[in-house]
């Protein structure tokens, strides 16, 4: 069986699209998350707020951010997907998030192969209150958990292939998976 996190390849450049695998469809109340172990997608919880995920919510394969999760990215287009769901992505963003389980990165991306975003190259085409709403999600979604959940304001595209490339190499560095 293909692992979703260690089995699929990157690109060797993220600079036009990436690999993401989707958790959480956009919509959701429902809170998945990759068993790291088996692979296999789990019930993490049910959101506790009335709140429900602003976009496509997954992650980059072959990656391993500050929380020792892989890669958070949300993922702009018109129609949720399916979890684990394999999407073409392009950064055009992202933010920097502490909460209970440490301090980790959210990328904001576009899917390459949805028209309706995949012209979109910066964070600062978006229209504004589409920013807003991503980053109001990640402030207000465990409030009723009465758990910390704070946000930073929005870095350019630049800073998210920093960080997606720093997330790979952190990957590399630990991972037994890369070296065989």
């Amino acid at each position: 069986m293909t692992h979703p996190l260690h089995d699929i390849l990157l690109p060797d450049s993220r600079h036009d699209f990436f690999p993401v695998v989707i958790e959480i469809p956009k919509g959701s109340k429902c809170k998945y998350e990759l068993d790291k172990k088996t692979g296999l997608l789990m019930l993490d919880r049910v959101l506790y707020s009335s709140v429900h995920y602003p976009a496509n919510y997954g992650f980059i394969p072959q990656t391993h951010a500050g929380d020792g999760d892989p890669l958070d990215v949300l993922v702009l287009m018109q129609e949720p997907v399916v979890p684990l769901t394999i999407v073409r992505a392009r950064a055009i963003g992202g933010f920097f998030m502490r909460d209970d389980k440490g301090v980790d990165d959210k990328i904001i991306a576009v899917a390459v192969d949805d028209p309706s975003v995949a012209h979109y190259l910066t964070h600062e085409e978006l229209p504004p209150h589409v920013t807003k709403e991503l980053m109001r999600f990640f402030i207000d979604y465990k409030t009723l958990e009465n758990k910390l959940a704070e946000v930073d304001t929005m870095y350019d595209r630049n800073r998210a292939l920093e960080v997606i490339e720093e997330s790979v190499a952190s990957y590399r560095s630990i991972s037994a998976w890369s070296k065989g």
